[in-house]
């Protein structure tokens, strides 16, 4: 009796044993760069349960991807937040060097689609397209992403029907303003407050030359008469500052004073200035506009392979994971809908969420800029 009481005792610790080490052998697995990550961000190795499937790439991906060696892309992230962000890719994928170009919509949207129509290709991936999502699709400018294992991992409505370009993240597209000039007593509960509120007037509001953002993710549960009625508003009866810096330059112009708010702001750049201590904060009218910063494959480019590889990992776990930490972005993955991944939950949570299917994008949009343009360009 005893000795079998033993053996049993003894099986028993083997079992824990063997759980253990295998426990210890998956989180070894990992890349040392999303080991520190998930340790950052206080989550278990457990949390990337399900990584291998959605990794689980073709062989002949792997196989053209050596061969090709480069990988071009542009997009919004700031140098040192992209460098962050792909190290767990160049663990994962050494034999892949990557060329970023950081720029505006300008930059890193438009001179590609220029490209692209003259018959050169001068960028593997595209992110962050905004209204020119459109205009590549019309030249049939994109590889489709539903090959990619993680796929599934973002939802139906946060993609292109046919695949044709995919969510990298979510942004919620409210307003900053200057802590030290506003109180949060002063800022609009609604949108439509916006339009009467005497804290937002006079010049007072910063406005950047992007609608888009804010204004027609408003349109989807708004409607366009809506939309149109509160451009006039907005440009007639609020008269902001109409200022020719990007929306990320904005942000500086709030914390130095210059203006008392801006629109729009995006939660996670301003929680960086946050961060750090500066005089700003965001806040969210209701409804929370909601939008989507597009990724996309260019068609026939000479690094289809690599830029398989980088574009499935981005949406995947760990992808999500690392940009979050890289630079705060709310992630688009499913497993990964939850308010820690928020920069400025109380300003979300609770409210409604406004936010434009993708097939109603293009006609919204045209909507939107024919009542736009003319004001935003009218002599001041």
């Amino acid at each position: 009796m005893v000795r079998t009481w033993a053996t049993a005792v003894a099986a028993l610790a083997l079992l824990v044993d063997a759980l253990f080490l295998g426990a210890h052998a998956a989180a070894a697995e990992l890349p040392k760069s999303t080991q520190a990550h998930l340790t950052a961000l206080h989550l278990d190795a457990s949390f990337m349960d399900g990584l291998d499937r959605e990794l689980a790439v073709p062989q002949a991906w792997i196989d053209g991807a050596k061969k090709e060696g480069n990988l071009r892309l542009t997009g919004s992230w700031d140098n040192d937040q992209f460098q962050k962000l792909v190290q767990p890719f160049n663990e994962r994928y050494p034999f892949i060097k990557i060329n970023y170009t950081r720029g505006d919509l300008t930059l890193r949207a438009v001179r590609p689609l220029v490209a692209l129509k003259e018959g050169r290709i001068i960028t593997d991936i595209v992110t962050g397209l905004g209204d020119y999502v459109n205009e590549y699709m019309a030249i049939g400018g994109f590889e489709t992403t539903k090959t990619f294992p993680a796929y599934d991992a973002v939802a139906p409505d946060l993609k292109q029907k046919d695949g044709l370009w995919i969510g990298a993240k979510l942004r919620y597209w409210c307003m900053s303003y200057n802590t030290a000039a506003l109180k949060k007593s002063d800022l609009p509960k609604t949108w439509d407050d916006l339009f009467t509120d005497p804290a937002m007037r006079g010049g007072k509001l910063g406005l950047a030359n992007e609608a888009q953002l804010w204004l027609l993710p408003l349109a989807g549960p708004k409607g366009e008469a809506w939309m149109t009625s509160a451009i006039a508003r907005l440009f007639n009866d609020v008269k902001p500052q109409r200022r020719k810096e990007s929306v990320n330059a904005l942000q500086g112009l709030v914390i130095a004073g210059e203006i008392n708010a801006a629109l729009p702001a995006a939660d996670y750049r301003v929680a960086q200035y946050v961060a750090k201590g500066a005089p700003i904060a965001w806040h969210c009218p209701e409804p929370v506009p909601s939008a989507i910063s597009e990724m996309a494959l260019i068609k026939g480019s000479p690094n289809t392979n690599a830029a398989h590889l980088f574009g499935n990992w981005l949406i995947s776990k760990e992808g999500q994971v690392s940009q979050y930490v890289a630079d705060g972005a709310t992630p688009i993955h499913r497993g990964m809908q939850s308010k820690e991944f928020l920069a400025f939950p109380q300003e979300i949570e609770n409210k409604p969420v406004a936010f434009l299917a993708s097939e109603r994008y293009g006609v919204e949009s045209k909507v939107m800029l024919d009542a736009w343009n003319p004001l935003w360009n009218r002599a001041q």
